[in-house]
């Protein structure tokens, strides 16, 4: 039986599927099964920024609809659309929160943290959108994130991460006592309370 040779998409292709679905609203991806192109050389480095063949991809909308279509399957982040999907790496993680503002949050829930992406999602922090913060082993060093979509998180930059600081609290949890961030009414851990130096600490 012959094979069916695959075409591995381009950027062009790519991008001028996403705009032709764009125009109908948010892509659902979630409903799309194309078939499995491969990898193409498209890298979003940690800080947030997206390559092509090792150079900046420059054009601010060309990424923003490239990030409308990203998916994550396992491990593997791929670009979809209704005909074709292709693999590409990710350092970290494929978006950095760059501002929060605190909002109203919905009636009942408290206030509220909303941030903002590098590529303009609003994402307001909650129950189904959590923080989680991962602390390096050897220095402590906190790395927060927030989750944007399915599978999909931002990590929060230090600038946005020192302003949370500011808003932070004190709360007993089943794992003792922690300095974290309140968000819709869910309390989000940072560091244990103990460990913070005697002007934070509780």
């Amino acid at each position: 039986m012959a094979t069916q040779n695959i075409v591995k998409p381009s950027p062009d292709s790519l991008a001028g599927a996403a705009r032709g679905t764009a125009r109908r609203g948010p892509p659902p991806l979630h409903l799309w099964n194309p078939p499995d192109c491969g990898e193409i050389d498209i890298r979003i480095a940690r800080d947030g920024t997206w390559f092509y063949l090792g150079t900046p991809i420059g054009r601010a909308p060309l990424v923003r609809l490239f990030a409308s279509i990203l998916r994550r399957e396992g491990d593997r982040y791929v670009l979809v659309t209704p005909v074709e999907k292709v693999g590409i790496r990710v350092e970290d993680v494929p978006f950095v929160a760059v501002d929060v503002e605190g909002e109203a949050g919905e009636a009942g829930a408290g206030p509220a943290l909303a941030f903002t992406t590098n590529v303009g999602d609003r994402v307001t922090a909650g129950a189904d959108r959590p923080i989680r913060v991962v602390r390096d082993p050897a220095t402590g060093e906190p790395a927060p994130y927030v989750l944007v979509r399915p599978g999909l998180e931002a990590r929060i930059d230090r600038k946005t991460f020192y302003r949370l600081v500011a808003l932070g609290e004190h709360a007993d949890t089943g794992e003792g006592r922690w300095f974290g961030l309140r968000s819709a009414g869910v309390f989000f851990p940072v560091i244990p309370s103990a460990e913070l130096p005697e002007e934070r600490a509780p």
